[in-house]
């Protein structure tokens, strides 16, 4: 349980100039983040103020609902970066995806048409329902094929919340762990709070990400964490200085 967080930090002091954000939805049109330009203007401006310099935004790549390919988010990519550079915005917008674990994924990677956070890992999510029934030969295959999955918001999969083991399982299997920072908050409720303090607690995060998609995002960067000792959760933070 959470109390008393009226001395803790707000999040956006726990962001050190210069952080780089691995997990976004900044580019416009292409699925439920940014639905203009004039929405990135704002995120990404935004996102500066809290601290971030660098962006790896990442569009979800997801059939049937984002059919989202490599060659549309670089197309896309570029389009945006070109106009931002019209406005003024001096900043590296890198994209690569965030890929829903599921078969068609596996088709994706097979043939080698994964955008990656940097050099093979992979972003990548789960449905909020269940995991994947063939989730661990997803993951084997996919390393197989030469790619690192990093693992999206751990926190918010519900069905592993009474079974902490499941999350040592999948770093076992070869999954890094990303936190989603709004979790740290209660944005996503207090169960999901829980579950990240205490994967924060245990070690088994590897980097973090904001997951914006909206100026709702934007503005829990202002509450304060519900954690409180922080400094597991500002050494992950720093763990993002890999992505440089």
């Amino acid at each position: 349980m959470f109390f008393f967080t009226k001395n803790r930090p707000i999040l956006q002091d726990l962001i050190p100039d210069g952080a780089i954000d691995i997990h976004s939805h900044l580019l416009p049109g292409i699925d439920d983040g940014a639905k203009t330009i004039e929405d990135t203007e704002y995120l990404i401006g935004a996102l500066q103020k809290i601290g971030f310099t660098k962006f790896i935004t990442t569009p979800h790549t997801f059939s049937g609902f984002w059919d989202n390919t490599k060659e549309g988010i670089e197309a896309k990519a570029q389009e945006t970066q070109q106009h931002l550079a019209t406005k003024q915005f001096d900043m590296p917008l890198q994209a690569a995806s965030e890929y829903l674990l599921d078969d068609h994924f596996a088709t994706l990677f097979k043939k080698g048409e994964l955008l990656t956070l940097k050099d093979n890992l992979v972003l990548v999510e789960m449905s909020y329902l269940n995991a994947p029934i063939h989730l661990y030969d997803l993951l084997f295959d996919l390393q197989v094929a030469g790619y690192q999955p990093v693992l999206a918001h751990p926190e918010r999969y519900a069905f592993y919340h009474k079974n902490f083991d499941e999350y040592r399982k999948l770093k076992n299997a070869g999954c890094y762990l990303q936190l989603n920072l709004l979790a740290t908050v209660g944005y996503y409720g207090s169960d999901v709070a829980e579950a990240a303090k205490k994967l924060l607690e245990q070690g088994l995060y590897d980097f973090v990400g904001s997951d914006v998609h909206h100026q709702k995002h934007i503005n829990a960067f202002q509450q304060r964490v519900l954690i409180k000792d922080t400094k597991a959760l500002e050494a992950v933070i720093q763990n993002n200085r890999f992505f440089v």
